[in-house]
This record gives structure tokens, sequence and C-alpha cells, in this order.
């Protein structure tokens, strides 16, 4: 197989000719050729390792044997829909409402977290009878015309704001309410309480409070602990519901707990919770769970939910060993360990490096927000994009996020390393304190504003 590859250039060539250019490659510049995975490593065409630090997607690891095992020996078996009694679909649903509060027991099983987002969406506004929905700032919940309607990080760049979409962010370290402010989450829900007034002072109704667990593409946000609780009180005083999207964040990644919304408390439950992305390891997978009587509004319409790939023999065996691999391997625990031990290993780079402004995040979900000015926390954005280059030199995948693109992104798969953080944090201190000796970027960070950073600079 590997004599009849491609060329790197030869297959760069036929991509630009033949994929849609709205489908971006990383490092556009200078992309990399991926042929093989294992664990947190990715292998170019020439061999050369890289060590993963993004794909959340690749949950348990590259090419888990236990998975690809899984999926193999039920592939021989059968492989079909769900409209036939199968064992593999309720054994997964069993074993996915062993890990969620018992309210959360009906299961509706699809194949992305687009799909399981949209019919979130739908069942939210059969229950509610109601349109209007919340969302944050910069979030982004698929790729689906519903929802990038939900999505300002993508409506933003096209029609703008739907007349039925409002959008705080509970943003502690660059929103209205920050570190220093006594109460942060019950000022952040106050915003979402006066929106959804404002909103029925205009004859609006509000069908759902969407929202990830922990905002990702808003730049690694950790919302302030009693926030979900506060904004639900609203929401449901407001007739809507409380849509919990795990998509990103799930499956034990923050370590303390399975899901991230648990983050908030032990007595919080929302009234929907969406899953992809890690639920899979790469295997196209989704899922929506909620309560039965958002599912028996959602029967009563007495239109059939059918999903032909959604919940099949194969997807569910792929699920269970996800399921299975966690727990043997103890990956929770270990997100709770490693994350922690790369954190502090992160915020000592803090107090070396002015141009990291803030380290936030839980488990195996980390952000390193790189500012431009202490004092303004103006993001870094260029600054950022050249460090990300010269990890990548160095075999080291990383990637930005939130509004500026200035935040280091860490969801590595959930068997990374302690080896690995000490390999990160040592590479990204030595660019850094390159930055700052040949660049000048850092070094005059806190005396004057920073010049922007040329890429092109040696």
């Amino acid at each position: 197989m590997a004599a009849d590859q491609r060329g790197k250039a030869e297959t760069l060539a036929l991509r630009r000719r033949l994929i849609g250019s709205s489908c971006r490659l990383f490092f556009p510049e200078d992309p990399v050729k991926i042929v093989r995975g294992q664990g947190q490593y990715m292998y170019d065409e020439q061999g050369a390792e890289y060590l993963d630090c993004i794909n959340n997607v690749a949950h348990v690891g590259h090419c888990h044997p236990l998975v690809v095992q899984a999926a193999h020996e039920q592939n021989q078996v059968l492989n079909t829909n769900s409209r036939y009694l199968h064992d593999n679909i309720v054994n997964y649903a069993r074993r996915l409402a062993e890990t969620l509060p018992e309210q959360l027991c009906v299961f509706y099983f699809l194949n992305s977290g687009s799909e399981a987002n949209d019919l979130a969406l739908r069942l939210a506004r059969q229950y509610t009878g109601h349109q209007d929905v919340v969302v944050l700032d910069d979030a982004y919940h698929g790729h689906l015309s519903s929802l990038i309607d939900i999505s300002p990080y993508k409506f933003q760049n096209l029609d703008g704001q739907k007349e039925w979409v409002h959008a705080p962010l509970p943003d502690t370290y660059r929103g209205p309410y920050r570190e220093d402010h006594p109460n942060p989450a019950e000022a952040y829900a106050s915003d979402v309480k006066h929106l959804i007034d404002s909103a029925r002072e205009r004859g609006r109704k509000i069908a759902a409070f969407f929202m990830e667990s922990l905002p990702s593409v808003g730049g690694q946000i950790i919302p302030p602990a009693g926030y979900f609780p506060r904004v639900a009180e609203h929401v449901h005083r407001a007739g809507g519901v409380f849509v919990a999207d795990e998509i990103q964040v799930g499956f034990g990644r923050v370590g303390k707990h399975f899901w991230a919304f648990q983050l908030q408390g032990e007595d919080f439950v929302p009234d929907i919770v969406t899953m992809g992305k890690p639920i899979g390891n790469g295997h196209p997978l989704a899922c929506v769970a909620t309560t039965q009587a958002v599912a028996r509004a959602f029967e009563a319409t007495g239109v059939e939910y059918f999903n032909t790939f959604g919940g099949s023999p194969v997807s569910c065996a792929v699920g269970l060993a996800v399921l299975e691999v966690l727990e043997k391997e103890q990956l929770q625990a270990h997100a709770t360990h490693v994350g922690s031990f790369l954190m502090e290993l992160l915020r000592q780079q803090k107090a070396k490096h002015p141009i990291i402004g803030d380290v936030r995040g839980v488990g195996l979900f980390i952000g390193v927000d790189l500012i431009k000015d202490e004092a303004t926390r103006k993001p870094a954005t260029e600054e950022a994009d050249y460090l990300v280059s010269r990890l990548k030199e160095n075999y080291i995948l990383l990637s930005t996020d939130g509004p500026g693109r200035n935040v280091l992104k860490f969801k590595p798969p959930m068997c990374f390393s302690l080896d690995d953080a000490r390999r990160v944090v040592a590479t990204l201190d030595a660019v850094l304190t390159d930055m700052e000796e040949v660049l000048r970027t850092c070094a005059t960070l806190r005396l004057q504003p920073c010049p922007a950073l040329q890429v092109s600079c040696p």
C-alpha cells in the first residue's frame, strides 16, 4: 500500500483541483500529509512522528486496537439499520444511561454532532412550542443550516444574527465580569435573564438555551461555577429547555467528571445532552439524550424519526468499545492527573513569558491565552500563529481558537502522557524564548504596545 502512495506535492495538487477550497487544511502554507496514527501520535508519508495535541476525536488514541477490533468483528457479522431488533443498540443505550443523571434516559443515535444538535433543536421546539434560542457569543454548534443560524462563530460572517438568537458569553478573562468580580456566575446569568425578558417584551418565546458545556471555539472558556443552574432557572421560567452540548468535551475529558456539565454541580441536570466527536473515536457516531417528557412530546407529532446509519450494530459496537477502553485504562483519572501537571507547567511559563496572559482549563481541556498587552489583554494573533508554526516544525501539532485566534488549545487524545506534557512545554518555552530574543515580541510587552509579529522573520 505504501508503494502506491502519491507524493505530497501530487496529493496537494489533486486536492486543490478536486476538493472545495472552503474545506481548509491545517497549516495551509505547508500542509502535513498524515498517513498513519497510533495513540497520541500521527505519522507523515516520510515516517516522521508528530505529537497530536488537538485531536479530541481520537479520544482513546488513534487506531486503538480494541476499538478497531470491535468494528471489524461486528462488520464481519452484520451492519444494518436500527429498524431491526439488535442487542448492540440497547446495550449501548444502557451503558450511556449509567453515566448520566437518571432523568436523561431516552436516546437517539445519529452520525455526527451536527445531526445531534439539529435534532436537539427540533426536540426543544416541539416540546416547548417556541422558536427563540439563546446561544453564546462565538459559539459553534454545527454546519447544518439550522445550526449556522445559532452559531455566531459562523453567522457573524454571513447574514448576521437572526431575530430570535441572542448571545452573551460567560468569559471571566475578557468579558464584562472578570476574575475580580464577586459573583460572575450570577452576573452573567442575569445577562441571560435580561435578554430573555427583552425578547419576551417583543413577543418572542424562548425554546432553548444552547451551550457547549465548556465553550471551545469561543476560546477554551471555563464558565464560572453556578452559572448553569441559574441560567436554567431563567430559561425554565420562560418555558424553554437547557441543552448541554458535550460534543467537544464529554466522555471524561474534564477528568473530575464524565460529563463537563457536571462541573456545575451534582444537582444540575440539563433537559437535553448532545454527544459526538469522541463518542466513536473517529467512527461517525453521535447521540442525543433527553427526558421522557421531551421524548413523548416529539413522539406526539406522529412523524417517525429514522436515521439510516445512526445506531447501527457496528456504530454501537464501536461506542461500547470506547466506553470499555475509558474504564479499563482509567483514562478519566488519567486526564485529571496529566491535565493538572500540564496546567502547572504552563502556569510556570506564564510567570516567565509575559505574552501568556491566562492559562485556564480542566482535565485535558486547556487554553493558553496569548496577549500583546497586559493591561488591555489585546489578542496576540500573529504571535500565536507563528508559535503554532514553530511547534509544527518541532513535530508538535497544536492550533488556536477564540475570536482573536490567539488561544492555544489543548485537547489531545486521552492517552497523552506526562512525558508528552513535558515535551510540549519545553518546546513552547524554547520558541517563546527565541521570540523574545530574536523578534523582541514579548520582551517589551509590559513596557509598550507590541508591534505585529512578522512571521517571515528568521
